[in-house]
């Protein structure tokens, strides 16, 4: 904990304000011992000019008399008063050797101490010097009391600041513990263990929010590859095994060999296409095609690829309308979002009756531009319209039919990478799948 940010930021913070305090007890000083100096040469110059008065008034036997009497009052200021040749007269400023003017003498106290005594020395109009003088004793005990405030303030500073960066660097080692916990515990293994999160909303809530949000989209994904896993050894262990059938009858007479090896080519192909299909979805789910965006006409896509189906659509018995009056341009990839289109064309074709209907329709709804093929076929129970857009999940219904149920699988994944979403509707009847795509 000792080397931790955290201390040595608490540290330096409770260093910077320290050197604050200082300064600024630093600059109060000086400007109260300014102000105080100000004040207490103002008044014995004010002192000073009362009794040049009194001279000018009463005479020399009037400033004697005020002298001595000021020098009895206890608290009054110092005075002095000398001969024109120096001669000390009155007052307990007159033996010191004070020159005319402002000057500061070190005088003994009536304690026994020596103290030093600010004097204006100024000179009466019959040639006496009056002397009046203060303690500077009343300035250094301001001084005095300034900086014990400053320092009893700069030592609880310190010290609030010592406390308070301990604690905080104790609460912060202890929350990034959990944190460092956590990543030990799923390094070894415990892949639900979590971050705790205190609640407080500040910055390391909101970190370990976000690591565990990470965390379970990994566990997501890490489920996601078992799962593919599990499917593609699943779903492949027919074809392969029919293969092997294959291979074995065209060991057979040349009648049957010639048939086998077309059988087998043809599971072949039906899993290299598997392959194929689960490589371009992790191809899309890994971001790598996000280069090849630009702004595309979603309109004239769905167009095209209606277009194309129209002739086998009619071969089958079925019916594609076209429904995309204006254009409507989204931020893809034209090749991808094309594959998208197909794939959800051929799955209304697969899955529908003869004479069925499917529209190609193409709006904006909620802002949003939108793609849907609806048909009027026999569509999906709700409660499998999540699902069916897992890799290789099919209905009961079309496990009958060609196809690897990755399909929609590829879908979901391409309205992923251009930040949309695709979800399955009631048509009422029938089925619509619809892909809702950001506005630009």
């Amino acid at each position: 904990m000792f080397r931790s940010t955290s201390l040595r930021l608490a540290a330096l913070y409770t260093t910077v304000f320290a050197v604050s305090v200082a300064a600024l007890g630093a600059l109060t000083l000086f400007a109260t011992r300014a102000a105080l100096s100000e004040q207490f040469e103002a008044r014995i110059a004010s002192e000073s000019a009362a009794l040049a008065q009194e001279y000018l008034t009463e005479g020399f036997a009037g400033v004697l008399q005020a002298i001595q009497e000021r020098d009895r009052t206890p608290g009054a200021l110092d005075y002095g008063l000398r001969g024109p040749r120096g001669e000390p007269l009155a007052g307990s400023l007159a033996k010191s050797d004070a020159p005319p003017g402002w000057s500061t003498v070190v005088l003994p106290s009536t304690e026994g101490r020596r103290e030093p005594v600010r004097i204006l020395t100024t000179r009466l109009p019959d040639g006496h010097w009056l002397l009046v003088g203060d303690d500077e004793q009343r300035i250094e005990a301001v001084d005095g009391a300034v900086l014990r405030g400053f320092g009893g303030a700069f030592v609880g500073l310190v010290v609030l600041g010592v406390l308070g960066g301990f604690a905080l660097s104790r609460d912060v080692h202890r929350r990034l513990a959990a944190i460092s916990g956590t990543a030990e515990a799923i390094i070894d293994g415990d892949l639900a263990r979590r971050v705790p999160v205190r609640g407080s909303d500040d910055d390391l809530d909101r970190l370990a929010i976000t690591i565990n949000r990470m965390l379970d989209r990994i566990a997501q994904l890490m489920e996601s590859l078992r799962q593919v896993s599990n499917d593609v050894a699943h779903d492949l262990r027919t074809p392969l095994t029919r293969l092997r059938q294959r291979l074995e009858m065209s060991l057979g007479s040349e009648a049957e060999r010639g048939a086998a090896i077309e059988g087998a080519l043809a599971d072949l192909d039906a899993i290299l296409d598997t392959f194929a299909a689960l490589l371009r979805i992790a191809q899309i789910e890994g971001g790598a095609r996000r280069a090849g965006f630009r702004p595309t006409d979603l309109s004239a896509i769905a167009g095209n690829v209606a277009d194309a189906f129209m002739p086998s659509a009619e071969d089958v018995q079925r019916i594609i309308v076209l429904d995309a009056p204006s254009p409507l341009l989204i931020e893809g990839d034209p090749e991808l979002l094309t594959q998208m289109v197909v794939n959800l064309v051929e799955n209304a074709l697969r899955h529908t009756p003869a004479g069925a209907r499917i529209v190609v329709q193409t709006s904006r709804r909620n802002g949003q531009p939108t793609l849907a093929v609806i048909d009027d076929g026999p569509g999906v129970p709700e409660a499998e319209r999540e699902r069916v857009f897992d890799r290789f999940h099919r209905l009961e219904a079309s496990r009958s039919t060609p196809g690897s149920g990755l399909g929609l699988a590829l879908v979901a994944a391409v309205a992923r990478l251009h930040g949309g979403e695709a979800t399955l509707r009631d048509a009422g009847p029938g089925l619509e799948a619809r892909v809702s795509f950001p506005a630009l």
